[in-house]
């Protein structure tokens, strides 16, 4: 068992002459729960993008759960992200992004995501298409939709990116109730601008000049 599920290490990364992440390092612990906050283009994005294996740093090392290979480190976590990252697909698509995953997994996925109520009114259930990026659902339900697909995965590491502040209040609080059981047991980094979405279980570092400073656990 490998000692960090996230282990980097005075990594810094750069678009064009313009740095976004400066010598920063972070080590979280299997089943560790980091909250990242910053202001608007501190880089929490960029930094997320690197753990979920889509950039490499230009400098430094980025192991994800034991993996430093970008094609490996994308099968070791599940993305959350705040806008719609829905394919113009059915429900069912969206949730299992091809695989071969049974009916049954996909609506416990469903059901812990909050789902199943609405899916099941659906004239066409999981086959209803969500339309071009998404525009056929909710916003909420566009969000619960990624949870399920993340559940389904069920990767070791678990990446949100500002997962409900483009909802309203009410929907906003069904999506961290999905979201509490996507993250159980689960290394979490979820970046916000919004300390208050971050419960107890969260060790909360701050995000400035490129580089994270603890602010509390």
């Amino acid at each position: 068992m490998f000692p960090y599920a996230v282990d980097l290490e005075n990594i810094s990364f750069s678009y064009g002459n313009h740095m976004v992440l400066n010598n920063l390092s972070l080590r979280a612990k299997p089943g560790e729960h980091i909250g990242i906050v910053g202001d608007s283009g501190c880089g929490k994005s960029t930094l997320l993008k690197i753990l979920a294996g889509l950039y490499a740093p230009d400098q430094g090392p980025a192991i994800i759960a034991g993996e430093h290979i970008l094609e490996k480190i994308r099968k070791q976590v599940s993305l959350v992200m705040q806008n719609n990252s829905l394919f113009p697909l059915s429900i069912r698509d969206n949730i299992t992004c091809g695989h071969p995953i049974s009916d049954e997994t996909v609506w416990k996925a469903c059901q812990n995501a909050s789902l199943t109520e609405w899916i099941k009114d659906l004239p066409n259930g999981l086959d209803t298409n969500v339309g071009e990026r998404g525009n056929q659902v909710s916003g909420g339900q566009a969000q619960r939709i990624q949870i399920a697909r993340a559940l389904c995965k069920d990767a070791p590491v678990i990446l949100l990116d500002e997962p409900i502040s483009a909802l309203d209040q009410d929907t906003g609080h069904s999506v961290l109730d999905a979201l509490r059981k996507l993250t159980g047991g689960k290394t979490v980094i979820h970046v916000t601008h919004h300390q208050e979405t971050l419960d107890d279980s969260y060790t909360i570092y701050r995000m400035e000049g490129g580089r994270i400073i603890r602010v509390c656990s």
